[in-house]
């Protein structure tokens, strides 16, 4: 059972080292945007078949279903999230993962899914 503060009590140490935690607002709204980014199970399909290899635009569409039309315009806003990157070879686009941060990312959130129900 969680404790409930009670009668507006402040534990006013507490409070003054967690606003320390609390990155700025500018650095919180590109957090949250990078969020939004993986908060889509088309996108987050792409990312996990992007953790074995590089692939094209039209290995991506394949693999999520979608026109190469559809799937650009989500490897469009997973680019600009800084959540992927591309190089291209001849009139081919070919995205990866940007970093191993991403790939550690993908992992933990599967773990903590599969620990199962939640308990309080």
């Amino acid at each position: 059972m969680t404790e409930i503060c009670r009668g507006h009590e402040e534990h006013r140490d507490r409070i003054a080292a967690g606003r320390r935690r609390v990155p700025d607002r500018e650095a919180l709204l590109e957090v949250a945007d990078f969020f939004d980014a993986l908060g889509n199970p088309t996108r987050l399909k792409i990312l996990y078949a992007l953790t074995g290899a590089e692939l094209c635009t039209c290995d991506l569409a394949s693999i999520a279903e979608l026109s190469v039309s559809a799937i650009s315009h989500q490897l469009r806003i997973l680019r600009d999230r800084k959540i992927i990157s591309f190089r291209k070879e001849g009139k081919n686009v070919f995205y990866r993962l940007r970093d191993q941060h991403i790939v550690d990312l993908l992992s933990v959130a599967m773990e903590h899914m599969e620990e199962g129900p939640a308990h309080g």
